[in-house]
């Protein structure tokens, strides 16, 4: 079980956006993933920790792709929505300064693709000093070779790797 601290955690979600979703995903399809972070999110909002969702939109065009908006079950009143648009989440995006005024210490990820858009945005979370927790169950990429060399190699080098159902909010003082 790895109890985090409401006043010191975020949840943060990457590329949960409809046309991502869609994508032949693995180990999982993105409606599974959906559903794990739907859970963790709730469970954030229960305990007053912040819940971060980033999407991505291309540069130097007029319209964005048809699908790019975030999946919109997953976007509650009073979260937080990022635009990046690189890979990682924290370029450019205010990301660091929302997390740093909430005195988060803390970073739980979930998104897709595991590899890409969560593993280069917890890379820099890491180089910022945040202790990072990946929900293994809450997250897919284009195969599970790729999902699983994240979860297996590089992340638990950078943080703790578990299922969403193992993270809770204790709410206990530091």
């Amino acid at each position: 079980m790895t109890a985090l601290d409401p006043r010191r955690a975020a949840l943060v979600l990457v590329d949960l956006m409809e046309r991502i979703v869609a994508l032949p995903l693995a180990p999982r399809a993105g409606s599974d993933v959906v559903t794990a972070a739907t859970r963790l999110a709730d469970t954030f909002r229960a305990a007053g920790a912040p819940v971060v969702h980033i999407r991505v939109e291309r540069p130097h065009v007029d319209t964005q792709p048809p699908g790019s908006e975030l999946v919109p079950s997953l976007v509650h009143e009073g979260d937080h929505v990022v635009v990046k648009r690189t890979i990682g989440g924290f370029q450019g995006t205010g990301l660091h300064e929302l997390l740093a005024e909430r005195s988060v210490s803390t970073v739980v990820f979930g998104g897709i693709a595991t590899n890409l858009g969560v593993e280069s945005t917890a890379r820099a979370a890491a180089d910022l000093g945040y202790d990072l927790v990946f929900a293994e169950d809450a997250m897919a990429a284009l195969t599970a070779d790729e999902h699983h060399a994240s979860v297996t190699l590089d992340f638990p080098r950078l943080g703790t790797v578990a299922e969403s159902a193992a993270i809770t909010l204790d709410g206990k003082p530091e």
